[in-house]
């Protein structure tokens, strides 16, 4: 079988082609930028396309068994709105199953994909251990993470994770009509999660935490706009307490516990250090 992986040279979409390649799978990797695509695994058929445009995707389905659409697309994580179509162009290619990146809300791509007859698999992480990349400048020159909101808790999911739980799905089946919400073994706040990088690292790392007058002077002199400063401020404000559920899905799909954060940060030390 192929299978196509959109998204292929994104933090998560990477980590599935890995999966999938150090499987022996074939795989078609579909990117926007097909010479940004290097790093993915020898043997990868790369091929250009972009979401957004079904008429560049006819090419990238062909012969495809199995597929990995994102939900999503752009840094604005904006819903796919020609999802209905791909899915609709997947199903007359011959594509029988198909995972989607989104938690299966019911937008338009999603009531496509519950509608289209193919053997779907809606996975969503709560949240990316990656995320706290993030703070990775921050630590190296100044030992520091400062953040308003410092009591929210997530239950956040380590990419290799996420990405083993999607290739199961696509290679294995009997997934079909699940909706797999995917986290970590733990919820942890943001400063539990530095005094795990600093155990990893051997620094001594410290966390602040800012209050939102402090957060909105500090992100104003690094450049945020205004706009994306108070949607960040909102959002942090209403963390809902779903974001802290631990669940089994890792568990249940692959037959493994998942990675702790821990786990994360010592194979991550390396970004966290001068």
């Amino acid at each position: 079988m192929t299978i196509l992986v959109t998204g292929a040279t994104g933090t998560l979409g990477r980590q599935v082609v890995g999966q999938l390649a150090r499987e022996g799978r074939r795989v078609r990797a579909l990117t926007r930028e097909p010479a940004g695509a290097a790093g993915l695994p020898g043997g990868v058929d790369v091929v250009g396309g972009d979401l957004t445009r079904p008429d560049t995707l006819a090419a990238a389905l062909e012969g495809v068994t199995a597929v990995h659409l994102l939900g999503a697309t752009g840094a604005g994580h904006v819903p796919l709105p020609s999802g209905p179509e791909i899915v609709a162009m997947a199903r007359a290619a011959g594509v029988r199953r198909i995972t989607v990146l989104s938690p299966g809300a019911e937008g338009a791509l999603e009531r496509a994909v519950r509608a289209s007859g193919l053997e779907w698999t809606f996975v969503w992480p709560i949240d990316l251990m990656s995320n706290a990349l993030g703070w990775a400048d921050a630590v190296r020159d100044r030992a520091e993470v400062r953040e308003p909101y410092g009591r929210r808790r997530t239950a956040s999911a380590d990419e290799r994770d996420v990405a083993d739980v999607i290739a199961t799905v696509l290679t294995s089946g009997g997934h079909g009509g699940q909706c797999y919400t995917v986290t970590g073994p733990e919820a942890l706040t943001p400063a539990d999660k530095v005094a795990a990088i600093a155990a990893a690292t051997g620094r001594d790392i410290r966390f602040t935490e800012l209050t939102e007058e402090q957060a909105r002077r500090q992100w104003r002199a690094e450049g945020w706009p205004g706009e994306g400063i108070e949607f960040m401020l909102t959002m942090w404000a209403t963390v809902p307490e779903t974001v802290a559920e631990v669940t089994q899905a890792v568990e249940q799909v692959t037959g493994r516990p998942p990675r702790s954060f821990t786990r994360w940060a010592t194979a991550h030390a390396g970004f966290f250090r001068p």
